[in-house]
């Protein structure tokens, strides 16, 4: 369900992008068409860290989403690399951490996250990296608000090592927009 939460996240905001991509024609409403996909709210933004919101089936989804200040290596081919922390109120979930890799990575693959010294596993699945349970995600979500640094380590299918060096500045403030946008209480 957490793997869904994030991945539910990211086709929101790729909601915004889409239809100015489509054509003329794929944009009018033939009465088959589904109703276009609902726009996230900006709920302000931190020296990097972005915050938003959207109503979703059964309640709102709150997320947070940064870039890393650094990857290594340069140049590697990769697509969208970030870190996201969701809550979705309609399944319960909260602090769900996803780190999107950018790349194809071997499926039960571990990636380790290093937040001011402090170690986390995390498991892959597909191009992402998920923190394997509930209490985790809480961790690292706390981790990350308090943090200075972190930096994200794993493998692509291919055998790529990377590294992804994110600066934690401003996230506490993107974490607590969603937790209040959210009722959550830490």
């Amino acid at each position: 369900m957490q793997r869904h939460l994030c991945r539910l996240a990211l086709l929101a905001s790729l909601a915004l992008i889409l239809p100015a991509t489509l054509p003329a024609w794929a944009q009018q409403d033939t009465g088959f068409n589904k109703p276009p996909p609902v726009s996230p709210t900006t709920l302000g933004e931190s020296q990097g860290w972005a915050a938003y919101s959207y109503p979703d089936k059964g309640g709102k989804t709150c997320y947070l989403v940064g870039h890393p200040v650094r990857s290594m290596p340069a140049g590697a081919p990769r697509t969208r690399v970030d870190a996201m922390i969701a809550h979705r109120l309609s399944d319960k979930a909260f602090n769900v951490v996803t780190f999107d890799l950018g790349y194809a990575a071997k499926d039960g693959s571990k990636a380790e996250l290093n937040i001011d010294g402090k170690k986390y596993q995390l498991y892959v699945e597909k191009d992402a990296a998920w923190a394997p349970d509930s209490p985790t995600d809480k961790a690292v979500a706390t981790a990350l608000a308090h943090g200075h640094h972190a930096i994200l380590r794993a493998v692509s299918l291919h055998g790529t090592a990377t590294t992804d060096s994110y600066v934690l500045d401003g996230f506490g403030a993107a974490l607590a927009a969603i937790d209040k946008a959210c009722n959550y209480k830490r």
